[in-house]
């Protein structure tokens, strides 16, 4: 936290002296009253002794006051505020591997479904856009603020052989870079890629997209869908069946999300994956900006206020 008016604070010296006025004021009035008052008489005289009770309210003023000379010296923080702007890069991995089903029904269906959700989520002002990606990198759907578009882009996904991620990285952070273009100040742009493996085919390297990503400040968030006894099963000549293992590979791609200033998630099931996509769009749906909070503290203030005068109301009939 960080104050405009950094010497206002001086004032709250103000609050230690007050309380030490206080504590003298109440030990003085306790030897008045010892000296004209025989303490045996004290409880016939107050029916219900107060105790500590009387200092509450005193208590709740300082802090109020204390509260609003924080406010004074205008404090500001970081605080997470809505983008009006963004741009968002789907890429899904279709490779034959995510035909698994060791994430029901498969991991493809899940991934979609997941997408799905998830743009349905973000704010309408946003532009999102979908990659598909296997032997080589496809862009589906442009980024754009109809989202039945993206519906539509996500419906017609196929699997296919190959994982080109870094062809894949590319291409996704080129569209979303060209989305912003437009305008004189480019709206926020990021990269989400679901995936179970590995790159296996392309022409650029998965770590290599990845800096260039960072580099035009696009982050790459990672999104690895799958366990690690994922098979698939293909059907040969004379109907014998071939079963391969495809379990999920993290590495490459937390490899990608750090290199690009993004962020890597795994996870293992749909359910896992619906909260990896509200994450994602919390974090891309808001950022961090440095605000005033005077307001804040002044609200405190009242509030200590209010409740110390309906303390001292209640307790002893009179406001501090």
């Amino acid at each position: 936290m960080t104050f405009e008016w950094p010497l206002a604070l001086l004032a709250l010296l103000v609050v230690p002296a007050l309380v030490v006025l206080y504590v003298m004021r109440e030990r003085r009035r306790t030897d008045f009253a010892r000296r004209f008052a025989n303490p045996a008489l004290l409880p016939n005289l107050v029916p219900r002794p107060v105790g500590r009770r009387r200092h509450v309210p005193l208590a709740l003023l300082l802090l109020a006051l204390s509260t609003m000379l924080v406010g004074v010296a205008r404090p500001q923080a970081m605080v997470s505020v809505p983008r009006e702007e963004a741009t968002i890069v789907v890429a899904i991995d279709v490779s034959d591997s995510m035909t698994s089903k060791d994430v029901p029904p498969t991991r493809l269906v899940a991934a979609r479904r997941a997408a799905r959700a998830f743009v349905r989520d973000v704010p309408e002002k946003f532009r999102v856009g979908l990659v598909s990606f296997a032997g080589r990198a496809i862009p589906v759907v442009p980024p754009t603020v109809d989202r039945q578009a993206f519906e539509d882009g996500l419906a017609v996904l196929r699997p296919a052989e190959g994982t080109a991620l870094g062809d894949a990285i590319r291409l996704s952070v080129d569209l979303a870079r060209r989305s912003g273009q437009r305008s004189d100040r480019p709206p926020p742009a990021a990269v989400v890629v679901v995936s179970d493996g590995a790159q296996t085919v392309g022409r650029v390297q998965a770590p290599a997209a990845a800096r260039r990503a960072r580099a035009l400040d696009t982050p790459v968030y990672t999104v690895v869908l799958g366990t690690p006894n994922g098979t698939i099963e293909r059907t040969l000549v004379g109907g014998f069946k071939e079963v391969t293992r495809v379990p999920a590979n993290p590495r490459a791609l937390g490899t990608v999300a750090r290199a690009s200033g993004g962020r890597f998630f795994a996870a293992a099931d749909p359910d896992e994956l619906k909260r990896v996509y509200e994450e994602l769009g919390s974090q891309l749906g808001t950022r961090e900006e440095e605000r005033e909070i005077t307001d804040y503290f002044s609200a405190g203030a009242a509030m200590f206020l209010l409740v110390g005068a309906i303390l001292s109301t209640a307790w002893f009939r009179r406001v501090p």
